[in-house]
């Protein structure tokens, strides 16, 4: 028997996983544990998680590329074109999300770390405000999507 889709599918979902867990936690558990230290101290930790964070991320997506294309070019489900709903959506809204981190990574991330690298503190929390609004937008369409992938299994079309 062949496990390979079962493989790919498995993979796909721990990326997920791992993306939307990470905003999930940056967004709702670390972002309001940070609020009462100083911006310098707040400003440090952040270019602390988030050059690891951002990693992570980039695995994640080089997964979910892999393994989401991998299984549907191989005629998983009828194909790129041949598949349900749901997977036209997670495509869709996977991309805008790729899109979205992508700027993040060269546009205000790099305006933080070089803002930080002047201690420019003023800067460096606009461009954090900035990525946080980003990851935020990031979060709920990776949480929508999530759900999408999930339950549009069984949805009848």
């Amino acid at each position: 028997m062949d496990y390979s889709f079962a493989a790919a599918i498995g993979l796909h979902t721990l990326a997920a996983v791992i993306w939307v867990g990470g905003m999930f936690y940056a967004h709702m558990v670390l972002r309001p544990a940070v609020t009462e230290m100083s911006v310098s101290l707040r400003l440090t930790l952040w270019s602390r998680v988030l050059p690891r964070f951002f990693a992570w991320v980039g695995v994640s997506v080089a997964v979910l590329l892999v393994t989401g294309y991998g299984v549907l070019l191989t005629g998983y489900r009828g194909g790129i074109t041949g598949g349900n709903l749901h997977i036209d959506v997670m495509q869709i809204v996977g991309a805008v999300m790729i899109a979205l981190f992508l700027y993040m990574l060269v546009v205000p991330f790099v305006l933080f770390r070089r803002a930080l690298a002047i201690n420019d503190l003023g800067a460096a929390a606009v461009q954090q405000g900035r990525i946080r609004a980003i990851i935020l937008v990031n979060l709920l369409l990776g949480l929508f999507t999530t759900f999408i992938g999930a339950a549009g299994t069984f949805v009848g079309y």
